[in-house]
């Protein structure tokens, strides 16, 4: 029987295997390990988040970043490998919202949530990513896009007050060390 998800060594295989840029990756595992950290401390404060489903759709979610639409292409590839949870989350990772409510997060939320906080391959936070987002929509002529952009800020920003105030620290505070 095939496993329920792919384990890291697959995923870092696939990433291999689909000729990911090595920036690609690093940060791929930024955003699964961001991610997966949360999940495991809102899973010590009741919770029952899939940390193997967290961690291989954060490792696969930009596997075809250099091409158009990689949410779209990203997608596709995961299904065809049968993992279909993954394949979900790959495809809205882009535009995911509104987020869930603490009460309610899920493995999505958590992907999305890291990729939103994690700036290349290290977890910057959500205003120094944010702001690096703006910068880059300005400097691509998308000067209307900003407003778009802190809608959405607003929106990470109620899920990361709700996971702080579950687990009882900043996300700071619990990502030292990552």
């Amino acid at each position: 029987m095939r496993k329920k998800h792919p384990s890291r060594q697959d995923c870092l295989r696939l990433l291999e295997e689909y000729k990911t840029p090595e920036h690609v990756v690093k940060h791929c595992k930024a955003v699964a390990d961001t991610a997966v950290k949360m999940g495991k401390a809102l899973n010590e404060h009741g919770y029952h988040l899939d940390l193997e489903l967290i961690e291989a759709a954060g490792l696969i979610h930009d596997i075809a970043r250099v091409e158009d639409e990689h949410w779209e292409k990203g997608y596709e590839l995961a299904k065809s490998l049968g993992y279909e949870q993954e394949a979900d989350i790959i495809k809205v990772h882009m535009r995911y919202s509104p987020f869930s409510a603490v009460e309610h997060v899920n493995e999505t939320d958590l992907v999305c949530l890291g990729d939103r906080i994690v700036k290349e391959d290290a977890y910057v936070g959500l205003d120094k990513r944010m702001e690096y987002i703006i910068e880059k929509a300005r400097k691509q002529g998308h000067a209307d896009a900003e407003k778009r952009i802190l809608e959405k800020k607003k929106e990470a920003q109620a899920l990361i007050e709700g996971i702080e105030n579950t687990i009882g620290m900043t996300l700071d505070q619990l990502m030292k060390g990552i």
